[in-house]
C-alpha cells in the first residue's frame, strides 16, 4: 500500500486536482440529454463550455472575481436553472433592458419584430428525418445573428406568446430553439447572471442515442 501511494497514487493528485480547477472555473463540458436546443443542439451531443466567456469565478463556487461583457443577445449558455438548480443549454433571447414579447412563435425584441426566413433543412448536420419532417425549420435573426429555430406545432408544451415583458438588471431571458418543445424562461422565470456558467461554443462529439453511433457530421461542429 505505501509503494502504491508512493509510486502511483500521489503522482496522480496533483494532476486530477489540477483537472477539477480547470473544469470548475475554466473550461467544461456538458451531454445534452433533451431535443430543447434542436436543431442547433442535437440529443446525444456534447458541447464545449467556456466558463471564461463571461467572469472569472472562484473555483468550486458560483462567486465571480472579475465579471466581461455579455451574456450577449443570441448566445448560447450553460446555467442553473433558478427553479431547481438543474444545469440546463439554452439560448440568450433577452438581455438586461430588454422589453420581450412573444406572439404566435413570433418574438418582438424592444418593439421590433425579429425577421424569419425558411432554411434547407439539409444544412442541419445530423437531424433526424422524422423531425424534418414533423418540424418546421426557420432562421431566425436575433442580435445581428442568424440561428435555426424548429416549431413543432403538433405537440406544443410552452407558451407560443407572452407578454410584454420588461428585464431588470442582471437577469436573462433565455428559450430553447425548439420552440414549442423546451422548459426555459417561460416556465421557471428569468436567470439571474449569477447562475450562468459558460458560454456553448462547439460541439465535441455527438452520438446518436437510437442507435449508438457517432455523428462524424457535427465533430467539432461550431455553435452559432
Amino acid at each position: 500500500m505505501r509503494r502504491m501511494w508512493r509510486e502511483w497514487v500521489r503522482p496522480v493528485l496533483p494532476v486530477i486536482a489540477v483537472l477539477l480547477v480547470v473544469r470548475s472555473a475554466v473550461a467544461d463540458w456538458n451531454d445534452v440529454p433533451t431535443g430543447s436546443m434542436k436543431p442547433t443542439i442535437l440529443e446525444g451531443d456534447r458541447i464545449f463550455v467556456n466558463k471564461l466567456a463571461y467572469d472569472v469565478k472562484v473555483p468550486f463556487t458560483r462567486w465571480s472575481l472579475w465579471s466581461f461583457d455579455g451574456p450577449d443577445r443570441g448566445d448560447i449558455v450553460v446555467f442553473f436553472s433558478p427553479d431547481d438548480g438543474t444545469r440546463m443549454v439554452k439560448r440568450i433571447i433577452g438581455v438586461p433592458g430588454d422589453t420581450l414579447e412573444l406572439s404566435r412563435n413570433q418574438l418582438y425584441v424592444n418593439g421590433q419584430p425579429m425577421e424569419y426566413e425558411p432554411i434547407d433543412i439539409e444544412q442541419i448536420a445530423g437531424l433526424n428525418p422524422s423531425d424534418k419532417m414533423r418540424g418546421r425549420i426557420l432562421l431566425e435573426g436575433l442580435g445581428g445573428r442568424e440561428h435555426p429555430i424548429m416549431l413543432t406545432p403538433a405537440e406544443p408544451m410552452v407558451a407560443r406568446s407572452f407578454g410584454p415583458i420588461h428585464l431588470g438588471p442582471d437577469h436573462y431571458f433565455v428559450m430553447g430553439d425548439n420552440r414549442d418543445n423546451s422548459s426555459d424562461s417561460r416556465v421557471f422565470g428569468l436567470v439571474p447572471r449569477a447562475l450562468i456558467a459558460g458560454q456553448a461554443t462547439r460541439v465535441l462529439l455527438s452520438v446518436d442515442p437510437r442507435a449508438w453511433t457517432l455523428r462524424w457530421d457535427r465533430l467539432l461542429h461550431p455553435l452559432h
